[in-house]
């Protein structure tokens, strides 16, 4: 019974993924996109990391915990990381795109989650992403599930903050200095 919940939760996590990929790309009428191909190297990382995480798992032991609670709470974890990408998600509305994009008309958002951290949407992938790793109750796992995709998130949210600068200048400034990259208090 836990493998499948197991299996269901991170099958519609991925699938949750695809849906956005197609849904939410930016456009012609777009005046910047600036993805500097960090989308492809998003993709392609995950899709490497999760199954070898996955497969080193099965092939080492190095258990994070003996208790089952582990499982249950990284489950947890990829849940409440999910909802929380799309209430980043919601919040940004119509500004928010798959692929690094400036919108016509486009504005800094500052409200809700965004008044406190730049980034809350990869906040949330990161949050599954570690969840998936306590799932596996492995160490070698959850370091090749989180370790990987924090990098090229972390080249992602360069190739962002560059662009939204060069955008919008001294705003983005300000909104820099009143706000955390991605973990309130830590970075």
């Amino acid at each position: 019974m836990y493998h499948f919940f197991h299996w269901f939760v991170v099958i519609s996590w991925v699938l949750s993924e695809v849906l956005l990929n197609r849904l939410f790309r930016s456009s012609g009428t777009d005046k910047t996109q600036a993805d500097q191909r960090s989308l492809r190297t998003i993709w392609i990382t995950i899709m490497i990391a999760l199954p070898l995480a996955h497969i080193l798992s099965l092939y080492t032991s190095f258990p994070v915990s003996t208790s089952p609670t582990v499982m249950l709470a990284g489950l947890g974890m990829i849940i409440a990381g999910m909802l929380y990408r799309f209430t980043a998600i919601y919040t940004l509305g119509r500004y928010f795109t798959v692929d690094v994009a400036i919108r016509q008309d486009h504005r800094i958002v500052s409200r809700g989650m965004y008044r406190y951290m730049r980034h809350p949407s990869y906040l949330g992938s990161l949050i599954s992403f570690l969840g998936n790793g306590f799932v596996l109750n492995n160490w070698v796992g959850l370091v090749m599930s989180f370790v990987p995709v924090l990098i090229a998130f972390i080249y992602r949210m360069n190739i962002e903050e560059e662009l939204l600068l060069s955008n919008f200048g001294q705003e983005y400034l300000d909104y820099k200095k009143k706000t955390w990259r991605l973990i309130p208090f830590v970075y």
